[in-house]
């Protein structure tokens, strides 16, 4: 029986008539698509001359991933057709048409994780000889690392992709792993909600306190590196990806923020926070700590978050709203330094301070 290929013309919206006959364009971001510009991809270079060089092997079928004919080739369009029907809500896949050897992966952090909220982006690409050998993947980090499966080099361990010791059953089997195996284990145990537990060794020992304190440290650092990747992604996006990250940190941005402030102000346990303001895995205790590093760190980051979410149009009017009101009359519970640490900031980016006769930047006096 001949395998049905999936369709390599990438999806086009068809226009609707909205309520009053007007045609409009529905831009919709489909969870799986073909497209055509690769130029960005970590692997272009690197897997077409691991290609070439092993052509003379493949006797004259024309490489592995041109010929129709090859079992690569064949193999790799299932892939295509299992990740088309079978990707969860919070993972996005681009393939392409002219490099069927590259595809390109977005996992939205789940809730409940210290990844909530955010995009981690993955480039994959299939060895000449897949699937005997597993898929080569590599994180985009920005230079951050933000779990100990995940270096800042873009290095990924895992058991599935045989990047990491494990039992027989957790490797990589040709006959049975696919691509979506590895996306779906990336989300659920890699970033998951206390990544410090997945260094080896970490809480083997006796001193469980010990040990969740260092968790909860831990996690603290992975939001605030978290928060430093949305930044980068704002400013320069993945190709092929540029709208959904626009219109992902639009609609999220509120949410973010929100969170910022709780985890800062010790309401919620840094990666428990929902974006209904509950929390998902909270002790009875009102407060929880929250170390005078975070504050700092999120003191610093929290303007440029704030400014970065308003350029790219998010709708920010509470926030912006609180920042025209004098420091002195809020009515935030963490520490006063770092409230002003950071609405300061925050005015000064959004250009929110008054001018005092002088000239300077600055709030009225009271006698003014």
């Amino acid at each position: 029986m001949s395998l049905a290929l999936p369709s390599l013309e990438p999806r086009q919206e068809q226009p609707q008539t909205t309520t009053s006959g007007e045609i409009q364009e529905i831009d919709i971001f489909h969870r799986f698509d073909v497209v055509s510009d690769s130029s960005d991809h970590h692997y272009l270079d690197i897997i077409s001359k691991e290609n070439n060089s092993g052509s003379k092997k493949n006797k004259g079928e024309g490489g592995s991933f041109s010929n129709i004919s090859s079992g690569v080739y064949k193999k790799i369009m299932q892939e295509w057709k299992i990740l088309e029907k079978h990707l969860p809500d919070s993972i996005y896949v681009r393939v392409y048409e002219n490099r069927i050897d590259l595809l390109r992966a977005v996992i939205i952090g789940a809730a409940g994780t210290p990844y909530h909220d955010g995009l981690y982006f993955f480039d994959i690409a299939f060895p000449p000889d897949f699937p005997a050998r597993p898929p080569l993947v590599h994180y985009r980090s920005f230079g951050l690392r933000i779990n100990p499966n995940l270096y800042a080099n873009g290095r990924v361990c895992l058991s599935l992709l045989n990047t990491w010791p494990g039992k027989k059953r957790e490797k990589w089997n040709s006959s049975e792993s696919t691509v979506l195996q590895v996306l779906v284990s990336l989300q659920a145990l890699v970033l998951n909600e206390k990544p410090y537990y997945n260094e080896p060794g970490n809480g083997v020992l006796p001193g469980r306190a010990i040990w969740e304190k260092k968790s909860n440290a831990y996690s603290e650092n992975v939001f605030f590196l978290s928060c430093k990747t949305m930044l980068f992604l704002l400013r320069r996006p993945p190709t092929n990806f540029e709208g959904f990250v626009t219109g992902h940190f639009r609609e999220k941005a509120s949410a973010i923020l929100s969170a910022c402030h709780a985890y800062i102000n010790g309401e919620v346990r840094v990666g428990f926070y929902r974006n209904d303001g509950s929390c998902s895995s909270c002790k009875s205790s009102p407060h929880v700590h929250v170390s005078e590093k975070f504050k700092g760190l999120m003191g610093q980051l929290y303007p440029q978050l704030v400014s970065s979410f308003k350029r790219n149009g998010a709708s920010l009017g509470d926030f912006l709203e609180q920042l025209k009101q004098p420091v002195e009359k809020k009515t935030l519970s963490f520490e006063g330094k770092t409230v002003r640490m950071i609405f300061g900031k925050l005015k000064k980016v959004l250009g929110l301070k008054k001018k005092d006769n002088s000239g300077k930047s600055g709030a009225k006096s009271n006698g003014s």
